[in-house]
């Protein structure tokens, strides 16, 4: 499973940034225009999701929920549901597959960032980098494209393993 614990935050400018409306009214608002309705359970999600700045997967969510003390049953058809709809409302994204399973993170209240990902431990590093959105745009620009929005994922090997292997020499090598 994916371990939202190896999340590395580069840049303190990663910190949550003023919205003009709350993530629950911001579902609320996008539920209406499907004809849904925010229920209890809902509520339970995005409260969930929304009360930390982290990397997980919905199996971690759905966990989360069930060890929650006021006794909410929330189905996990339920959240897979829900997650799909806070993808669609531009709330959350989908950032990378860890073990065939989708990692999702805050998209509403962040700034623009991307991400370093190790394709051994799952490490992601998030990072924001002024010269690569200037570039994405200058890009833009040239081909009379215009952008609203950009992902940038960039697999390999973090620090910890790019390292050598640390292995004693057996007798035998040493001769």
């Amino acid at each position: 499973m994916y371990d939202s614990e190896k999340v590395t935050k580069v840049e303190e400018s990663l910190t949550a940034i003023p919205v003009a409306v709350s993530p629950i009214e911001k579902y609320r608002e996008y539920l209406a225009t499907r004809k849904k309705r925010l229920t209890r359970e809902k509520l339970a999600i995005i409260e969930d999701v929304f009360s930390s700045h982290e990397h997980f997967d919905a199996e971690q969510l759905v966990t989360r929920l069930s060890q929650r003390k006021e006794g909410l049953r929330v189905s996990r058809a339920t959240v897979y549901r829900a997650l799909n709809d806070l993808v669609e409302a531009g709330m959350i994204r989908k950032v990378a597959r860890s073990n065939d399973r989708e990692v999702f993170e805050h998209d509403y209240g962040y700034p623009q960032h991307d991400h370093l990902i190790c394709k051994s431990c799952q490490n992601l590093i998030e990072f924001h980098n002024e010269e690569i959105s200037e570039l994405i745009e200058s890009v833009a620009a040239q081909h009379n494209f215009r952008i609203t929005g950009h992902r940038l994922e960039v697999y390999g090997l973090c620090q910890q393993c790019s390292r050598p292997p640390k292995r004693r020499h057996r007798k035998l090598d040493m001769v």
